[in-house]
């Protein structure tokens, strides 16, 4: 057989073109100086579109149908596409409520709903200003005592009231089954736009607030000498350990909070994270695999950064968390702070890393401070069981 026959059978069947096309020269010798050689452009040159003017170039596109399903047939019908746009925004702000994640991934459906997404800043006003994923969940002042218990309104300050100033949201509704007219929320300074946060979008994106839709995982491993053999002074021979453990946090929206130290993987551990799990199983003996929460420690939480209430001291986006301890003449104290893990882009307020940990005596009224040598930072985890939270 021909070594050659695959060659041969090109040749025959896909023979080369005896009119090649010449190139031609993009700046030939004879052009003027003042033409432009378009081989020097590039996609970050003069001509490129910033983020917003490519927004902005959608403000004018409609909600295109579905691709048909057989070509050449008409496409499918696509109501969505005229329904106005006022009722189009009531929707949206709907799924906001429902859950800001999929409102946000709605981007990615059309161009219409892009820009939708990124410049309607009522939707976002409403999301920051609301209680199901907004500042009016963040607690600055302590609300409960570490039992849980509401706080004497005596005891509460008194600036932490709502402000005479309100926002009317008459058009905008609280839940996104039932409609409400007449829905005033308080206007706090904290939500004032300023030149760190330019718009509601971004403040939402960028300020300090914790999350409770999930609980906040820290895993540490360190390593650990062994026992050392006695008839050898070899260190080959010594075991070296390697351990692991888990600390959960998880935040609720009354102002108070679940500590748990535990060697439980959180595939264990996060479903049985709440307070009816706490309730049943604190300081009892149990086989269930929610009696994991034996050792779960209950607390209260504050954030630091308000405008209404300053504290000497603290720095915006700084998380106080006071909780049991071992023996009910202990306390433990810890201050965190909220960071940003991943990419830029990505999920914000989602890192808590470790500033102090304290243990208080109640009875020798004594300071006490944990060393942070092994402890890691915590991150968020979200838990589709705990729903909104």
């Amino acid at each position: 057989m021909d070594a050659g026959v695959d060659r041969i059978y090109k040749n025959k069947h896909f023979p080369p073109s005896s009119n090649k096309i010449k190139p031609t020269d993009s700046n030939p010798s004879n052009a003027p100086v003042t033409v432009p050689n378009p081989a020097h452009h590039f996609l970050d040159g003069p001509f490129a579109l910033t983020t917003n003017n490519l927004v902005n170039s959608f403000s004018n596109t409609t909600v295109p149908p579905a691709a048909p399903a057989i070509e050449g047939t008409p496409p499918p019908l696509c109501p969505i596409a005229k329904i106005p746009s006022e009722l189009l925004i009531e929707i949206l702000l709907k799924t906001a409520i429902a859950d800001v994640a999929s409102f946000a991934r709605l981007s990615i459906v059309c161009k219409r709903f892009a820009y939708l997404v990124a410049t309607e800043d009522r939707i976002w006003e409403r999301i920051c200003r609301g209680h199901e994923y907004g500042f009016a969940a963040m607690h600055y002042i302590w609300k409960t005592s570490i039992a849980g218990k509401p706080l004497p309104t005596t005891l509460l300050d008194a600036s932490d009231l709502p402000l005479d100033d309100a926002l009317d949201v008459s058009t905008l509704s609280l839940d996104p089954c039932t409609s409400f007219n007449n829905v005033r929320l308080p206007r706090s300074p904290i939500l004032f736009l300023s030149d760190v946060y330019p718009s509601y979008r971004q403040m939402l994106r960028t300020r300090p607030r914790l999350r409770f839709n999930g609980c906040y995982i820290s895993t540490v491993n360190y390593h650990r000498p062994g026992a050392s053999n006695t008839s050898t002074n070899s260190t080959y021979t010594c075991p070296v350990h390697i351990v692991t453990y888990y600390r959960y946090l998880r935040f609720f929206r009354d102002g108070t909070c679940l500590s748990l130290l535990t060697t439980t993987e959180p595939a264990d551990v996060v479903h049985h994270l709440t307070k009816e799990n706490l309730q049943a199983h604190h300081n009892k003996e149990s086989m269930l695999p929610s009696a994991i929460m034996r050792h779960a420690l209950k607390g209260r939480w504050r954030l630091s950064g308000s405008l209404v209430h300053q504290h000497d001291g603290e720095k915006e986006g700084d998380v106080h968390i006071e909780t049991e301890g071992v023996d009910a003449k202990y306390m433990y104290n810890m201050q965190l702070s909220l960071r940003s893990a991943g990419r830029v882009c990505g999920t914000r307020n989602n890192k808590l890393v470790w500033k102090g940990f304290w243990s208080y005596n109640r009875l020798t009224d004594d300071w006490a401070t944990f060393t942070l040598r092994n402890d890691r930072a915590f991150f968020w985890s979200r838990v589709k069981s705990y729903a909104m939270g």
